[in-house]
């Protein structure tokens, strides 16, 4: 019987399945197909993910630098607010390579890594769970002591074992294209309701455009004139959800969901890179495939760690959908520079950004 078995080789499963094995842990992963593809993600990140990666990574995967972005409440033409740090603040980075890197870590650390396999049955008994996959070889049944979902938005681990929805899905657009661009801002457009479209340069590698809207919209249609308006050839797109708001519990008798599948996400950005590894730290801390209670541990770990971060991420977005004029008196008040982390709302209060602010007025 495995100690873990874990669904989902994206960032937060490969980066728990790798701190497990490396605590001594069984640990068995299937990723639905090769891992890293479909892309649904942008690969805009802080420069923090590569506390999460092995050696290495950084200079395989680095495509550019970026150290400001500029605000805007229309399109391209539009009055643009620069907000900017005179240091780097993310990294641009090739997001497929991102989540093989994490995998073959997870691999290298002991777990049993297995791409083009299903999950199509999840169940929860007394001691143990039962997991249910088709591969290239048939389909089999899987035992273990505990089941990890990190199986993204529409989480076949969630939804199987009747664990609570996200507060919200959004629906996400990137499309990209292959002129070379190393500009060191991206580019915030407010056009969108309750979010925001992007533009990001990527170096040689192109430029990446992406937006994302409430159910229900023409998402398509808003990229396209997004697009349309910058004048660009997109040569390729992708689309994906975007979960935003965790549920109240994350955990079941003998599962527990991180990253996507459990909406620990920025509700801002709708990235959810770091907020996944950082919560697959504290699921490798925390849990004792063993002891079912230690779920609980997990659950409070991540959410002391994340919580107030989440939560004025929601302040922040619902800046999007104030009235122009308010949000245009806002953006003159603080663009310049700043003292904020991109993936840490609360440092809006920090000495740092204090002082970015009074050092201007």
């Amino acid at each position: 019987m495995h100690d873990f078995v874990v669904v989902g080789a994206g960032p937060a499963g490969s980066r728990f399945a790798r701190r497990a094995a490396e605590a001594g842990y069984d640990v068995l992963v299937f990723e639905q197909g090769q891992v890293g593809e479909p892309l649904a993600c942008s690969g805009h990140v802080s420069t923090d993910v590569w506390e999460f990666t092995p050696d290495g990574a950084r200079e395989a995967l680095l495509q550019n630098e970026i150290s400001g972005a500029r605000f805007h409440r229309g399109g391209p033409g539009d009055e643009a607010h620069p907000f900017y740090k005179d240091e780097v603040i993310s990294n641009v980075i090739d997001r497929v390579g991102l989540d093989r890197w994490l995998a073959d870590a997870a691999r290298e650390a002991g777990a049993d890594l297995r791409e083009e396999h299903t999950v199509v049955a999840v169940e929860e008994g007394r001691d143990r769970v039962a997991v249910t996959a088709r591969g290239p070889d048939g389909t089999d049944t899987y035992e273990g002591r505990m089941v990890a979902g990190c199986d993204g938005p529409n989480s076949r681990v969630r939804s199987e074992l009747g664990l609570p929805e996200p507060d919200e899905l959004l629906h996400g657009v990137l499309g990209f294209t292959d002129e070379a661009d190393h500009d060191d801002f991206v580019d915030v457009h407010l056009t969108v309701p309750r979010f925001f479209a992007w533009r990001i340069p990527r170096g040689e590698a192109g430029v990446e455009y992406g937006l994302a809207t409430p159910p229900g919209d023409d998402v398509r249609a808003a990229f396209d004139e997004f697009t349309g308006d910058y004048g660009a050839a997109v040569t390729r797109r992708c689309s994906g959800l975007i979960p935003i708001g965790p549920p109240e519990r994350v955990t079941g008798r003998r599962s527990f969901l991180i990253g996507d599948a459990a909406a620990q996400t920025k509700p801002f950005t709708g990235g959810g890179i770091l907020y996944g590894m950082t919560a697959a730290d504290h699921a490798a801390r925390e849990i004792d495939p063993r002891e079912p209670g230690t779920l609980g541990d997990y659950e409070r770990a991540w959410r002391a760690d994340l919580r107030q971060e989440i939560r004025l991420g929601k302040v922040v977005r619902a800046g999007y959908s104030l009235p122009g004029p308010v949000q245009e008196a806002g953006l003159r008040a603080f663009a310049g520079e700043i003292g904020v982390h991109m993936d840490r709302p609360t440092t809006l209060f920090s000495t740092e950004q204090l002082k970015a602010l009074f050092s201007r007025s």
